[in-house]
């Protein structure tokens, strides 16, 4: 479906200038909220054992088997603009999110994507509970997102924003005179939040991930001596770094982990959007977040 037409022939209905309509939809992304509490039509599996390909062993970090979160059937998924998912097919996502939070290493994430077609079985490599959760079905609804800048807070003061800060907020003002009713739109098109969600496919990926890639960008960038980042002009290179890569990163998928230990846990992969529509799911990076 072509979301984005349909938003712009709402919005034009209202009376919103074209152009600015379009600066708008530059902003705007779709994520697919997936859930287990509804009745539509089942896109994809939480837990239990996952279907792999004939002779494919169960991904391990090397020395122990992944945990088994949930896959997605790529082909019953709703089409989104501009995200780059494979259009059949199946994506299985596996994950240690307390060893990925503990070590920030790749090797306790993956992503296994399975072409359509492919001979599968349903894997027994893992029979451990701490491996194979409850297993149920999850359907799929989209929800309507926004960069994390995307209109400061109303309540805070334009002296307690960055100079980049109020740079934004003044592009803001002077590019989307109608910001807080597109907003508004495309909240009603595609609503927020209704409920426990099991798991995010799209949308924008977590600020303070791709904040921590700006971070080391510029770092490696210093480090072979390209650029020279004088410690007081840190931090705003960093905020411009980290906005930029904002629109080079999607995120996979994202999803609440259950933990006892925590308030709260969760995991999630991000990606390339080049990467994604080049079929390179191997560079999908894992994240993971423990909060006591």
């Amino acid at each position: 479906m072509d979301h984005q037409g349909q938003f712009r022939r709402a919005a034009l209905a209202l009376g919103i200038p074209d152009d600015e309509v379009s600066r708008f939809i530059q902003h705007l992304r779709l994520s697919i909220r997936l859930s287990g509490r509804s009745s539509g039509v089942p896109v994809g599996q939480f837990g239990g054992l996952p279907r792999l390909p004939l002779g494919v062993d169960w991904p391990s970090d090397g020395v122990s088997p992944l945990p088994f979160i949930f896959s997605i059937d790529c082909a019953a998924l709703p089409r989104v603009d501009g995200f780059g998912l494979p259009a059949d097919g199946s994506l299985l996502f596996f994950l240690n999110h307390e060893q990925a939070a503990a070590t920030g290493e790749r090797r306790y994430g993956r992503v296994v994507y399975v072409p359509a077609g492919t001979d599968t079985e349903v894997a027994t490599g893992s029979t451990d509970d701490a491996f194979v959760g409850e297993q149920y079905d999850v359907s799929a609804t989209l929800r309507a997102e926004f960069p994390d800048w995307f209109g400061a807070d109303e309540d805070e003061d334009e002296d307690d924003l960055s100079p980049f800060q109020q740079q934004l907020a003044g592009d803001l003002e002077r590019d989307l005179p109608h910001l807080d009713e597109l907003c508004a739109l495309a909240n009603d098109l595609w609503p927020p939040d209704n409920g426990y969600a099991s798991a995010y496919i799209g949308g924008y990926a977590d600020g303070e991930v791709i904040k921590s890639f700006a971070e080391q960008t510029l770092a490696w960038r210093e480090k072979i001596g390209e650029i020279v980042v004088p410690v007081a002009k840190w931090y705003s290179q960093v905020e411009r770094e980290t906005h930029r890569l904002t629109s080079e990163w999607v995120s996979l998928a994202r999803f609440p982990v259950d933990n006892e230990l925590y308030y709260r846990s969760d995991g999630g992969f991000v990606i390339r959007h080049d990467d994604l529509a080049a079929g390179r799911l191997d560079e999908a990076l894992s994240m993971a977040e423990l909060i006591p």
